[in-house]
């Protein structure tokens, strides 16, 4: 068996290392882990990874989870065009630099405005305060602020003339809020430059592709009731 990925494209981290995955040519298969059905909860799964988490890599009998991880394995291991993780010292420092920066800042403030937007509503039947909402979206407002002033500037990309990991995995991130109809690029000219040179430099068949569910996330079913008694205190611990 070759290379495996286990991805649900609902998540942030999943769309990243799939579409640098379908860009670059990787051969790989695709095995689906539906989280909002609880497959990450199931016996099988956990053998794999007892972090109960996607995405998952499994090449042939070697398991990495964390999707950073498994984007720098997907570099090393395959030829790819340097520009995704750049030889030069500096232009690499500039990727990791975001990479570190963004698990606490951005990729948490565009899932705690999915969650408090859209998704808490539909799986508690109420919408949260507006409070609580506000805040949120401030948070946003200010990750985003620091995405554009300090990570993008005048510059093409976040690390310089070409797309590099850190775009992807920031573009994963901002498509989140945009799920759940945020609008997370007005008032963000450059922002908002910056995702259709992302998208051209992906495809938009492939960018499309990796985001028609999150873009479909109002129409989700109902979460059956045991999967919302595992996975609502998961999801709050991250998200408060």
């Amino acid at each position: 068996m070759g290379l495996e990925l286990y991805l649900d494209l609902l998540s942030q981290p999943c769309r990243a290392v799939y579409i640098f995955a379908k860009k670059n040519g990787i051969p790989f298969e695709l095995r689906a882990v539906e989280l909002l059905k609880g497959e990450q909860f199931s016996c099988t799964f956990v053998q794999l990874s007892p972090l109960m988490k996607v995405p998952v890599l499994k090449d042939t009998d070697f398991i990495l989870n964390e999707s950073v991880a498994i984007l720098l394995y997907l570099t090393r291991k395959y030829k790819v065009p340097d520009h995704w993780y750049p030889q030069d010292l500096q232009a690499r420092a500039r990727v990791d630099e975001y990479l570190a920066w963004q698990h606490t800042t951005l990729r948490k403030s565009c899932l705690r405005a999915l969650w408090h937007k859209l998704m808490l509503p539909m799986f508690l039947g109420e919408p949260v305060t507006p409070e609580r909402l506000a805040a949120t979206l401030a948070e946003l407002e200010a990750a985003l602020q620091l995405l554009e002033d300090k990570f993008l500037q005048d510059k093409a990309f976040l690390a310089g003339a070409h797309i590099s990991l850190a775009d992807l995995v920031a573009i994963s991130e901002l498509m989140h809020p945009v799920g759940a109809g945020c609008p997370v690029f007005e008032g963000h000219p450059k922002l908002a430059a910056w995702r259709q040179r992302v998208e051209v430099a992906v495809g938009e068949d492939l960018f499309r592709e990796a985001n028609e569910a999150i873009l479909k996330a109002k129409d989700f079913p109902p979460a059956p009731p045991a999967v919302k008694e595992k996975l609502l205190p998961r999801v709050l611990a991250l998200i408060h």
